[in-house]
Order: C-alpha cells, then structure tokens, then sequence
C-alpha cells in the first residue's frame, strides 16, 4: 500500500509531464496557425483558388506560404495532418483528472459541506459535466452558425459564468476551477474531433473524387479553430489554479473565474489583431491589469479558503486513532504549523501555502498521505528544512502512515 502511495505520485507526475509536452504542442500550432491566417496577404497574380500568401524567416530560412480558402485544384502529394496534438492533449488531461481528482474523489473531488455525495456519484457528476458542456456548446453553434458570431461568443459567455457558479455548488473550490478548464478543453478537443477534422476529411474526399467542395466546411472549421484560440489562454489559467488556493478557495471563486475568461479573451485579441495588422489595441493591457487586481481583491474579500469544518472520513478516523499520532501532532504542529495555519506566523508567509492547513488533528489526518510523501519519504516540506526536522522525526511520520494505513485497508 505504501509503496503504492510512491508509485501514484510518480504515475501523476509522468502523466502531469505529457500532458504539459503534448498541451505545449497543441498551443504552439494553434496559436501559429491563427497568426498566420490572420497575417496573409492578397496580391495579384496567385495561384488560383489562393487567398493570401506570407513570407517568413526563422532558423535561418525563408518559407513562402499560401493558403487555399476552399481547396487547392488538386490533391497535394504531401499533406501534414494536425489533429494528435490535441487528442493526446485531451486524453493525458483526462487521464490526469482521473489520477487525482477521481482516485482521490473523497479529499479532492468532493465538498460534503457544499454537496454530500459519494465518490462514485461525484464522478458520474464530473463526467455528465464534461459531456453536457460540449453538447450545449455544438448545438449553440450549429444553430447560429453564419448567423451572430458575436452574439454567440457573447451568450457562451453567460453559459460560462453560469457553469462556474454551478461547478462551485457540486464540488471543491480545486475541483471546480479544475472541471471548468475540462469541460473547455474537452470543447475545445471535441472542436478539433468532431468538427474541424471530418470537414476537412470531407473536403480532401471531394478532391480525391474530383468534385468541387463546398466552402462551407472550411467556414465552419474556421469558426471552432477561432473558438480556440480564444479559450486556450482561460483553460491554462484554471489548469494552473490548483496550486493558488486564494484563486479556487475563495467566497468568490466563480466571480474570479470568470473574470479569467475575459482577461484570457482580451489578451487574445490583442495579439490577434497585432497579426491582422488592424492596429495596436493597447487598452486590452490596462483592462486586463484592473480585472486582475479586482480578482486580488475579491479573492481577500472576505478571507474564506477550503477545508474548514470538514466532516472527518473513518481513514482519517485511523490515522487520528493511531499511537503514533500524538508524536506526529507535536512533530506536525512544532514543525509545519508556522506555514500551514490559519494564520501563518513564520515571516514572510502570509497566505497558507496551497490552502493546506495542519493545526488540528482533523487536517493533520486529512492531509496524511502528503505529509507521508512530502516530509516522510522526501525531505520536500519544509524547504531547505528550514525547520530543522530530524530523520527520527521524518521516520516517525513514515511508521504513521504506513501502519495506520495498513488498518484501513484491513
């Protein structure tokens, strides 16, 4: 069981590794590939059936590119398919969700002071919101596709900031920002699956059979890849939130991730028109920098973070019942205690570091696994060991766990 607790914590940290390789490779080529189709530029004598071409340099080499609106009049020989970045993106952060969030549903997934359910019902919740996400969003826009592009972002949008209260009504404040990105990224994905891929399968399959194709599947296609660019910047946001509890664990975490949503769209839209060459929109800089700081006020305003007055599961009952455990309480609270409270004392902390709180015994059991990985297996806690704990003490924390955690699973 123990040195199960080791090899989950490195199974999390490889699949947080190649979910980051693979989130860095979708990004990159999304993110180039707006650029570029908002940078063309239209001359006369193209090729026909070219929109627009653009030169560029990098590693020491010109690359002349044109873009096709529709189609080109013949098949390429050669044609580069960008479509498993995003599907390993989706499908490492899955696996991700299912590593923490789901395996460990009782201390991360649920709030039983927000939603008293059990593990198993949480994560059917999780994933009715990942799947109810996009179909609300696919049938928004199929049904105002050509129609109120604007109007559609702007009532995505409402949807957004209603999900997010409702997220932080099932789940804990962590979870809820977490399930927020998801359910994006799970949009954005699916965008890239169930819509942008098939149209242009369906436009190569046209000029395979040498049939003219419709221009309204690389419309449509456009449409979503846009719809991206403009989430990407939010969803990192909420990915990252996890490890700032005065951004999830707040009385106003949904207002906050809201307000992540539109500084993640303004951002974009600078640089989007920076590449369309339509000016130098430095305002979104200053809005961004003052939704910024209200979200650093309402995220103090009141000081309320996770994890108070939590029921105590019967594991941590275990834990609190072992004899060893009046030794860790004093190791824990002589040690940790200055950091991890409600009120920090040591100088220069002045928030809980990640919301972790270990001056009660109900925190100290909650908590126990990080404490066994973090200051028993690994001298990670404290830093530098700032507090001078000893390998007595950290074998202490290691016997702990591994013999309390033995009579849980018994």
């Amino acid at each position: 069981m123990n040195d199960y607790a080791v090899f989950w914590d490195w199974l999390s940290f490889g699949m947080r590794w190649t979910h980051v390789i693979t989130a860095i490779a979708w990004i990159g080529s999304s993110f180039y590939f707006v650029a570029l189709d908002l940078s063309l530029r239209q001359r006369p004598g193209l090729p026909k059936g070219a929109f627009g071409e653009e030169w560029q340099v990098h590693g020491g080499g010109f690359y002349h590119i044109q873009k096709y609106l529709v189609a080109p009049e013949q098949m390429p020989e050669h044609l580069t398919w960008f479509k498993w970045e995003s599907y390993f993106t989706w499908m490492t952060g899955f696996a991700m969700l299912a590593i923490v969030y789901y395996a460990g549903a009782d201390l991360f997934l649920v709030d039983r002071n927000v939603l008293d359910v059990s593990a198993p019902v949480a994560i059917l919740i999780s994933l009715a919101c990942l799947a109810g996400g996009w179909i609300v969003y696919d049938l928004l826009c199929r049904w105002l596709i050509g129609k109120a592009d604007t109007g559609l972002m702007i009532l995505f949008y409402v949807i957004l900031v209603f999900m997010a209260w409702g997220l932080t009504h099932l789940f804990t404040g962590r979870a809820a920002f977490l399930h927020l990105g998801a359910i994006t990224a799970t949009i954005m994905s699916a965008n890239v699956f169930m819509v942008i891929i098939p149209n242009q399968k369906i436009v190569v399959a046209d000029l395979i059979a040498g049939r003219k194709p419709d221009p309204k599947y690389g419309k449509i296609a456009k449409q979503r890849s846009l719809h991206n660019n403009y989430l990407t910047l939010p969803v990192l946001f909420l990915m990252l939130s996890n490890h700032y509890p005065l951004a999830f664990g707040t009385q106003f975490n949904w207002i906050i991730a809201s307000l992540v949503f539109m500084m993640g769209v303004l951002i974009r839209h600078y640089f989007n028109t920076r590449h369309a060459g339509k000016g130098n929109p430095t305002w979104t800089w200053l809005v961004t920098a003052i939704l910024f700081i209200i979200i650093m006020w309402l995220s103090t305003v009141p000081k309320v973070l996770t994890g108070d007055d939590q029921k105590v599961s019967a594991n941590e009952q275990a834990y609190i019942a072992s004899a060893h455990f009046p030794a860790v309480r004093d190791t824990v609270l002589g040690r940790c205690s200055m950091c991890h409270a409600a009120e920090p004392v040591y100088e220069g902390v002045r928030q809980t570091p990640k919301g972790v709180t270990l001056d009660t015994d109900e925190a100290i059991a909650s908590h126990a696994r990080e404490i066994y990985l973090q200051a028993g297996r690994s001298h990670a806690m404290p830093p530098g060991n700032v507090t001078d704990v000893t390998p007595q003490e950290r074998q202490l924390l290691v016997t702990w766990f591994e013999e309390a955690g033995k009579k849980t699973q018994q």
